[in-house]
């Protein structure tokens, strides 16, 4: 036998010999256990009902126009402040100077109106319209929150104010409002 052929048959002998020593050195007892998990993320639905809540012609200066519409919670979380965000186009500069919310009133929270001023304040203020009392706890309402499946009615009052001066500028006018309500969750919890 060549020298070559034993240097590599004494390779190939040592190559065996430690891959026998280092395959028993890690032999060991294993099991495996498996888990799984699933995160599903809740949803926020805020409906209004219904979505024209006036359409109103003929006004005229001290006339009032009171109506309702539910708010209502189709996802699966609470929706813990409901801000509303007013809006309006005007035909005649100022005509919103002159329509009044009397009140804006959640029903299902025992509440004192939310909001009392014209539209033209209430387009510089973003009220929550379901933010409890400190008797609705009390009282057994749902507190600050709308849970799911649920709904509030409110009730709005408007009024085309009438000053005692000449108005004269406002035959004809019209008014388009746009009320946004926007839904916001509550804090996160540990669970």
């Amino acid at each position: 036998m060549s020298l070559k052929k034993k240097l590599g048959l004494g390779v190939a002998s040592a190559a065996l010999g430690l891959s026998l020593i280092g395959g028993g050195t890690y032999a060991y007892f294993s099991d495996t256990a498996e888990t799984t998990s699933k995160f599903a993320a809740g949803t926020l639905d805020l409906n209004a009902n219904p979505t024209t809540i006036i359409d109103m012609d003929n006004l005229k200066p001290g006339d009032t126009i009171l109506r309702s519409f539910a708010l209502e919670n189709g996802g699966s979380l609470d929706i813990a402040e409901i801000l509303l965000e007013t809006s309006y186009e005007e035909s005649v500069a100022g005509f919103g100077e002159h329509i009044r919310v009397n009140f804006l009133l959640n029903a299902d929270k025992v509440d004192v109106p939310i909001y009392s001023t014209t539209l033209a304040n209430l387009v510089n203020a973003t009220p929550d319209v379901i933010e409890g009392n400190i008797f609705s706890a009390w009282l057994g309402e749902r507190g600050g929150s709308l849970a799911p499946g649920t709904s509030d009615t409110l009730y709005v009052q408007f009024e085309f104010v009438d000053n005692n001066q000449d108005q004269n500028d406002f035959q004809g006018a019209e008014l388009a409002l746009k009320w946004t309500f926007e839904g916001k969750q509550g804090a996160g919890q540990a669970r």
